[in-house]
């Protein structure tokens, strides 16, 4: 059984009664009567880290991927508490200052207040991030519309080089692996976005568990496909050097997830906007597809041959 189905089977019905659950379909609980917005992620070493080895940069790969869940519904991150597991080894003197000057650091970064949290005794390292934000409004999944275009921030593909650099199943040049590593610790997540978000995006979600895996989330209850082009899909220059130089897939990089970037749709009125948005924020928004009236025509094009992506299907928990 994996995560969708123990949701699906088990727990979806229990908020039946409870419309700010949103019928736990999405990463969020947004009660509209007090404007509210709620998220909340676990991080367990050896499932969403390796090891402890980095506790700065952990701690701001943590955080940075929680709030994304806000910004991805263009709702401004405002507070967030913590809980942390661990024994001795893991909370020493050293980590704990590290820890301490990193949680400070995206404080400013991003505006936000660490506000609670709690601390708990285990053998492995472990973490729990509740991020706050307040809002009439979300940009909420399965809100889709026939004809939409369809974006994505940033880059995708980098964090997952990064990991695999530090998992050593890829070696490479040092200036080129210390820049990987950097975006699989530290997402550029597109926290410009956010105030702007909600006037255009008819649906979003951040990509987290993988391109493909997400965006069958983001329209998981309509019946409706697509048109894509893997090729406009947009990768880092080091990315391309690196997947042109050694004859890679790009496929098994794209869809992998830990990119932190969003995912939306938007009507085709919008695209002059989006684009000097763009432009006016410094940030890197592609469209990549359109949104089409029929479930059954999911069409993915790559390098110019209509793909069926089932071996790219993204991260998965599985019980």
């Amino acid at each position: 059984m994996d995560e969708l189905d123990l949701i699906k089977n088990y727990f979806q019905k229990l908020t039946k009664k409870n419309p700010s659950a949103l019928k736990l379909n999405d990463d969020v609980f947004f009660d509209k009567k007090k404007n509210i917005i709620l998220s909340v992620d676990t991080y367990n070493e050896g499932v969403h880290y390796l090891n402890f080895n980095k506790p700065d940069l952990i701690i701001k790969k943590i955080i940075r991927s929680s709030i994304s869940d806000l910004i991805c519904k263009g709702v401004k991150p405002k507070y967030f508490l913590l809980t942390g597991s661990g024994n001795k080894s893991h909370f020493n003197k050293k980590n704990l200052k590290l820890i301490s000057k990193s949680i400070n650091e995206e404080q400013k970064k991003f505006n936000i207040l660490l506000s609670g949290g709690d601390t708990t005794f285990s053998t492995k390292s472990s973490f729990s991030v509740v991020s706050i934000g307040f809002s009439r409004n979300i940009v909420q999944r399965n809100s889709a519309k026939i004809n939409d275009d369809i974006y994505l921030t940033g880059n995708l593909g980098d964090s997952f080089v990064g990991l695999n650099i530090l998992k050593k199943k890829i070696i490479i040049k040092k200036k080129l692996s210390n820049y990987f590593i950097k975006k699989y610790y530290l997402p550029d997540i597109p926290i410009k976005l956010q105030k702007y978000l909600k006037h255009f995006a008819n649906t979003s979600i951040d990509v987290s568990d993988g391109f493909f895996a997400d965006l069958n989330k983001l329209l998981n209850k309509q019946k409706l496909g697509y048109n894509l082009n893997i090729n406009k899909i947009p990768i880092s220059k080091n990315l391309k050097f690196y997947i042109k130089k050694n004859n890679k897939n790009l496929l098994n990089f794209i869809s992998k997830g830990d990119d932190y970037q969003v995912l939306f749709t938007s009507h085709k009125k919008n695209r002059s906007y989006i684009s000097r948005l763009s432009k006016r924020i410094d940030l890197k928004i592609t469209a990549i597809g359109k949104i089409s009236n029929s479930y059954k025509k999911r069409i993915i094009v790559y390098n110019k041959k209509v793909i069926k992506p089932l071996n790219y299907s993204g991260y998965l928990h599985k019980f």
